[in-house]
């Protein structure tokens, strides 16, 4: 009877320490499992993301019919540009190239970004796909960036008419134009493409709601669960590359051209000279300061996500509204045109009134 008790004891605890070695086992096994999966696991990339943009904002349908707005007044406005200086000859001058560049970059950031803010108003779609939001990411910095380096060549254009006169038209020329824009619209494209491709890298777990008005660089990548330190550099070195150095440099060509003025005699010849540059200043004015009072009202004033938005939507979409206005009223060469053209076409009416 003791035999027995003790061989079913013996059986009992050697089922009991199978177990626990078959569990060991399964423990080893799982972790790892766990361990390979987590070393191949892929990047995480969500199928949509939510851009919650001007939602929750009081009266916001005023704000997206105001923006309808805009966008045709940008559209025929900077076409009008366009058409005036390709078709006359006399425009065909290195400074009218710059401006014909600056109204391309406003057409397409003004089409970057409105369109899409009309289809979440019209359709009450506010998703936008992975792949569809990294390419509106792309084209509203490319186009952005276009513009800043634009104003800054127009500067360059400026200081060297007014401080190297009798040097103009050997340094500044339609040929040295028409090489240094597609060399610019090459260096930009390449280097947005930068940092949109760097997004790709990282996991978007935390969430997918996009806390601005379109893709934005900085609101997308903040979304990640790894390591977002190398997109969040990339982000520093384009905001100085496309806004604290350009507008330095021109502040510093508008210094020199100061100086310039100063040692003209005649007050005469000195508002003549400053004249030219007149256009040039509002442009870089109405570009620049938005952008930097956003950038600073954020930093001190901690914004609300709404008033975020908001300030920073008038920042890139007013700009390329008033360009070509500034440029029409205060350029007397299309001034002169314009009215030609108007009286040709009124010419005829007369005529016919007339006879």
């Amino acid at each position: 009877m003791c035999e027995l008790t003790f061989f079913s004891y013996a059986f009992s605890y050697g089922n009991l320490y199978f177990q626990l070695v078959q569990n060991n086992k399964c423990k080893v096994t799982m972790s790892s499992v766990n361990v390979s999966f987590s070393q191949n696991i892929s990047i995480v990339h969500p199928q949509y993301f939510f851009i919650i943009g001007l939602s929750g904002i009081p009266h916001s349908t005023y704000y997206y019919i105001f923006l309808f707005m805009i966008y045709f007044v940008t559209i025929f406005g900077n076409s009008v540009v366009l058409l005036i200086i390709a078709l006359h000859r006399s425009l065909h001058s290195p400074k009218y190239i710059g401006v014909f560049n600056l109204a391309l970059a406003d057409i397409g950031e003004i089409n970057a970004l409105i369109p899409n803010m009309m289809r979440t108003f019209l359709f009450d779609s506010q998703y936008i796909s992975y792949n569809a939001c990294l390419a509106n990411m792309f084209f509203v910095f490319f186009f952005s960036s276009l513009q800043s380096v634009t104003l800054l060549v127009l500067a360059y254009d400026r200081f060297i008419a007014i401080c190297l006169p009798l040097r103009y038209h050997a340094i500044v020329n339609n040929t040295s134009m028409v090489l240094v824009f597609p060399a610019i619209w090459a260096f930009n494209s390449s280097v947005v493409a930068l940092m949109v491709s760097l997004i790709t890298r990282l996991s978007i777990c935390e969430s997918n709601v996009i806390q601005s008005y379109f893709c934005d660089h900085g609101p997308v990548f903040r979304l990640a669960c790894n390591d977002y330190n190398l997109n969040k550099s990339v982000g520093f070195v384009i905001t100085s590359l496309y806004l604290i150095a350009p507008l330095v440099i021109i502040f510093l060509s508008y210094l020199g051209i100061f100086l310039a003025l100063s040692r003209i005699t005649t007050w005469e010849r000195r508002l003549k000279a400053l004249k030219t540059c007149v256009s040039h200043l509002l442009l870089v004015g109405i570009y620049f300061f938005p952008i930097c009072f956003t950038y600073l009202a954020q930093l001190l004033l901690a914004l609300t996500p709404n008033g975020r938005v908001i300030s920073t939507s008038l920042a890139y979409v007013v700009p390329p509204t008033l360009n070509p206005i500034i440029y029409v009223l205060n350029t007397a060469e299309i001034k002169i045109l314009l009215r030609k053209m108007l009286d040709n076409r009124s010419s005829p009416v007369r005529d016919n009134i007339s006879k």
